[in-house]
């Protein structure tokens, strides 16, 4: 794993700084961008995004809520900023949201990818059953380079789904985290999407070794 060199100020406590609703309540495009090197804290793990996505509902036909459509599935992408969304993909993998923007907009962040930097023995044990010394090196090349392995590193399910963004349970740090260039590129995994595929909405750090495709 390629740790941030920045990482001691991640256990600083005095460099911690939870975001509130008004850092999500912005547009989504700024707010995908502006969430890489952001730190993820729930149930003793902690961990720097650095891959993202955006989805934007009404425009997007890539997103579950094109042209504003409701259903039980997405109906917590209409709520305020600064809520989780989380759903099952294949019938067996979940993957986590940050719902952006206001009331009734339905637009949304995937987490494609994080840097785990803390609680590392937790998450592979989440992951892999076994402690990071256990590990071979592709299962560590694997741990978190992908939006299904971040929920099973942070233990996230349907049950954590509508969870705000500023509890105990979960919570998302501003430690500071700068230096990094910022690449732009195509979403994944969404062919069908029209002209939607070629939008550039997929933001990552550039030569992090945990992104899901280099």
């Amino acid at each position: 794993m390629n740790v941030f060199t920045c990482s001691n100020s991640i256990l600083n406590p005095k460099e911690k700084l939870m975001l509130d609703s008004n850092f999500f309540n912005r547009p989504t495009l700024e707010v995908a961008s502006d969430l890489l090197g952001k730190v993820i804290v729930r149930n003793g793990v902690k961990a720097v995004i650095v891959e993202t996505e955006a989805y934007i509902g009404p425009v997007d036909k890539g997103c579950h809520a094109y042209h504003f459509k409701k259903t039980k599935r997405n109906e917590v992408m209409f709520s305020c900023g600064g809520v989780a969304y989380l759903y099952l993909i294949y019938g067996m993998y979940y993957c986590l949201n940050f719902v952006t923007e206001g009331e009734g907009f339905p637009c949304a962040v995937l987490i494609r990818s994080v840097e785990v930097v803390e609680g590392l023995d937790t998450a592979c044990r989440r992951r892999y059953k076994k402690e990071y010394s256990q590990l071979s090196s592709r299962q560590i090349r694997n741990l978190s380079n992908g939006p299904g392995k971040v929920c099973m590193l942070f233990n996230l399910s349907s049950a954590q789904n509508g969870m705000s963004l500023q509890t105990d349970d979960m919570y998302i740090e501003d430690n500071g985290i700068s230096g990094f260039d910022i690449v732009k590129a195509k979403r994944i995994n969404i062919d069908y999407a029209e002209e939607a595929r070629d939008f550039l909405w997929r933001f990552y750090i550039k030569g992090n070794q945990n992104i899901s495709v280099k």
